[in-house]
């Protein structure tokens, strides 16, 4: 954890019926000084969204040379590289060299991630999801943020319902492709 985080606690009730995962999850989630509420529920939401066995985060905006969120197999080899936010072209093609599976959560417009993008070199760039949200949705729920949360995360036909401590907000699931 970096001097002067703050620390945070999700209790996550996650019902995805398009994967078919069930789970309630206990999350603690360093939140850097600089970085914003949106972006710490940004990255509780592809934690979620992206849940499976293997599932970590890394230590956020302070970590380098790792995705915000990582699936490592029994062995401890990665699988996942899930990035939030606007992630450089120059991450996303060493993140699709070292994992067989990235993807992107943005808060972002997603037109405008591929600009930046656009003309770069990318490994299997047309592999790799960007999911984005409503333009308030992430905005709206980050702003019930506290150091305990309790959400609740349903997601059906890639409609996302969220609660958090008690603000309820939904948004489709929008995915683009990077290439």
């Amino acid at each position: 954890m970096a001097i002067g985080s703050t620390m945070h606690t999700f209790t996550v009730q996650l019902a995805d019926v398009d994967r078919g995962v069930y789970e309630e999850l206990s999350l603690r989630l360093a939140r850097h000084p600089s970085e914003t509420a949106t972006n710490v529920l940004l990255r509780v939401l592809a934690y979620a969204l992206e849940y499976e066995e293997g599932i970590a985060f890394s230590e956020g905006i302070s970590a380098t040379d790792e995705p915000a969120v990582m699936v490592r197999d029994a062995t401890g080899r990665l699988t996942a590289w899930i990035e939030v936010g606007a992630p450089d072209a120059g991450r996303l093609h060493a993140a699709s060299k070292a994992a067989e599976r990235v993807a992107v959560y943005t808060q972002r417009e997603p037109i405008r991630l591929a600009q930046a993008w656009a003309g770069k070199t990318i490994h299997r760039a047309a592999d790799i999801p960007v999911y984005s949200f409503d333009r308030n949705f992430l905005d709206d729920a980050a702003s019930a943020l506290e150091r305990r949360n309790t959400v609740t995360v349903s997601v059906t036909e890639r409609q996302i319902y969220l609660d958090v401590n008690g603000r309820s907000t939904s948004s489709p699931i929008e995915e683009q492709r990077v290439g």
